[in-house]
């Protein structure tokens, strides 16, 4: 069995023979199965089937019953093919290129905060439609326990839905009518764990050697073989990645929460039970599937357990499992990690999107420093990426802004990265002299006085503090610093997302130290609830929330008549100013020149002298000769000929 593997896994010819061997000896009982869906279904099988033999060897050739599971595997994905509604299986045979659309615009919201449940987000779709967003993220939503659910990514049933917020049917007729309406749904994918109270993990508690194998049940010799290489994520709440079941005493992994317990994916019973869960949300509507805490799904002893080579490999065995029973599913990689291990993840195999936290964290520190060299030396060596493939650009999210970056790029430019996260902190949350935002610590260490910043945009930005010290000029700094990030966000290239709520300005949310089950929480202060009478000021131009909604509207109107925003290259620039930042985008014999000033005083662009500029954003001619640029202002040049 071993050389047989090798053998398969070395030669090219030997794997598509044995797929064809194998697809020949199922087919009867797979078309049985696939019902109508056989057809297309037969189609991916050829072109798919060697690529899912390689990946499903490579990781679970060992294993006796290795091809037992692969039949079952395939036997799984019929069964989800037959089930997939018209609607869709229409999708799948569509180009899968959405996301590199001019007009393409993300939003990420909870539906609960920001509609009260799926009822209401229906009701919602018309704002939705008119503020141009045709990608939506709901955050987590299925069945989790109380109060211990980590704001949801502790799922206790990947088929149930939050009683609160409807009935999983509700979600699907959601889903679809989204669909209707030219706007992809996006739900998580909890795959590196479940809530200790899922069926699976209920089963393992009670001593089932089978659900027990789900997990990682080990004894202290065999948990130590693992615990000294590991970082602990959220030291603040618990320390260790292992907490103890009672009834057997053994250690159960649990990498973030003690009532998350880790899937052991060197099982392959646990690979096709996630395939299934995976399928199945697929089914319900998803066009993207979140994929959480993906740079953990694999263990080794030895190693720190994180961005190893087989999580990888199993990224890409789902990823070929979607392209065979569901094609239009696309996968966006959470992987908050450094970012030479952020772009692995890319890749039309692997992730088609991916979260850009280096972007996020060093916009934020430009507006600090007023100073754009980190971000324009991080950018020029990370932000190439796959052309089939975008990031998901944003300013912020559900979740808080830790400071990522390369912190050998930050020594190059004479920058001491501890130093400087520590300045940031301070910053961010108003520590700082002269600071404008209001943002607040999460998981801050009383001792190094290390943390993390949580905040709603206009308040990071600066909105919340004018507004209290009464201060019109620096109110109106905020707003430039608001449009100047939803400006880049929209323009660099890849797929912006929104936190709804930001749109309309809304400020942070104190009244969460009021609630028990969240006050040690400090991310419930930007996860505000969004209420009708805040979404009646997105027409109203006399309101802080209209001026803030109007400006991104024409940002975003702006960009989807430019087709080389969507699918155009990106270069990076370099420019003697230390206080801008410019970038490059190219299109076939069309280019488009962004210049960002960071600084709230007038800056000077000597780099693009010489060229007569449009001003996109302006519709404005620019002379040839030096650019003056305005506090915080921005230009999208195309030049004129």
């Amino acid at each position: 069995m071993q050389k047989t593997t090798a053998q398969l896994l070395e030669n090219p010819e030997l794997l598509h023979f044995e797929s064809k061997k194998t697809l020949k000896r199922l087919s009867q009982s797979l078309k049985v199965t696939a019902k109508d869906s056989w057809p297309e279904l037969k189609s991916r099988l050829e072109q798919q089937l060697p690529a899912l033999l390689e990946l499903y060897l490579s990781l679970y050739a060992e294993h006796y019953d290795c091809y037992y599971h692969l039949e079952q595997l395939l036997k799984l994905l019929a069964k989800s093919a037959a089930q997939r509604p018209a609607y869709l299986r229409k999708e799948d045979a569509e180009p899968q290129n959405w996301h590199k659309d001019s007009a393409a615009l993300g939003a990420a919201c909870y539906v609960d905060l920001f509609a009260k449940d799926f009822q209401g987000l229906t009701q919602r779709i018309p704002y939705l439609k008119q503020s141009g967003i045709n990608y939506l993220h709901l955050m987590p939503l299925f069945k989790a326990p109380e109060p211990n659910s980590d704001g949801g990514y502790a799922v206790s049933d990947y088929r149930s839905t939050m009683p609160q917020l409807g009935s999983m049917q509700q979600l699907a007729d959601l889903m679809q009518q989204l669909h209707q309406q030219g706007i992809k749904p996006v739900l998580d994918f909890v795959f590196n764990h479940t809530s200790d109270e899922h069926r699976w993990a209920e089963k393992a508690k009670a001593g089932d050697a089978e659900y027990r194998d789900f997990y990682f049940f080990l004894t202290e010799q065999e948990r130590d073989q693992f615990a000294p290489s590991l970082r602990e994520i959220f030291p603040e709440i618990r320390r260790g990645c292992f907490t103890q079941d009672k009834a057997s005493a053994l250690w159960v992994w649990t990498t973030f929460n003690s009532f998350q317990w880790d899937l052991n994916y060197a099982n392959p019973a646990v690979f096709n039970a996630m395939a299934e869960e995976m399928l199945f949300l697929a089914n319900q509507g998803a066009s993207v599937l979140r994929l959480d805490a993906l740079a953990f799904v694999w263990k080794q002893a030895g190693t720190n357990c994180e961005n190893l080579p087989k999580a990888h490999t199993l990224i890409k065995a789902f990823n070929a499992v979607a392209r065979i029973a569901a094609p239009a599913l696309q996968f966006k990689s959470e992987a908050i990690v450094h970012p030479d291990e952020v772009v692995k993840y890319i890749a039309p195999e692997e992730c088609q999107l991916s979260y850009n936290p280096l972007l996020m964290a060093l916009l934020w520190d430009s507006l600090a420093t007023r100073k754009t060299k980190l971000l324009t030396e991080s950018l020029r060596k990370g932000f190439e990426i796959n052309p089939n493939c975008s990031w998901v650009n944003y300013i912020r999210c559900h979740d808080d802004i830790g400071w990522t970056f390369d912190d050998s790029i930050a020594w190059q430019l004479g920058i001491n990265p501890d130093h400087h996260r520590q300045f940031l902190n301070q910053f961010y949350t108003g520590q700082f002299e002269g600071s404008f935002a209001a943002g607040v610590p999460f998981q801050q260490n009383p001792v190094t006085g290390d943390c993390r910043v949580a905040g709603m945009l206009s308040s990071l930005a600066g909105v919340e503090k004018a507004e209290a010290e009464n201060n019109p000029l620096h109110l109106k700094h905020a707003l430039q610093r608001i449009y100047l990030l939803n400006s880049v966000i929209l323009s660099i290239g890849g797929l912006p997302l929104l936190y709804m709520g930001d749109e309309l300005g809304l400020k942070n949310d104190y009244s969460y130290v009021l609630d028990p089950a969240k006050k040690d929480d400090s991310r419930w202060v930007n996860r505000v609830a969004v209420t009708d009478k805040q979404l009646a000021l997105a027409n109203s131009a006399d309101t802080l929330s209209g001026r803030i909604y109007q400006q991104l509207q024409h940002l975003t109107q702006t960009r989807a008549q430019l087709p080389l925003l969507g699918s155009g290259s990106t270069e990076i620039l370099r420019d003697d100013n230390p206080h801008l930042f410019l970038y490059q985008r190219q299109l076939d014999n069309k280019r488009l020149v962004a210049v960002v000033n960071f600084s709230e005083h007038a800056q000077l662009c000597s780099s693009l002298a010489g060229q007569l500029w449009f001003d996109e954003l302006t519709a404005q001619k620019l002379p040839a000769g030096p650019l003056q640029l305005l506090p915080y202002q921005v230009l999208w040049l195309t030049p004129v000929h």
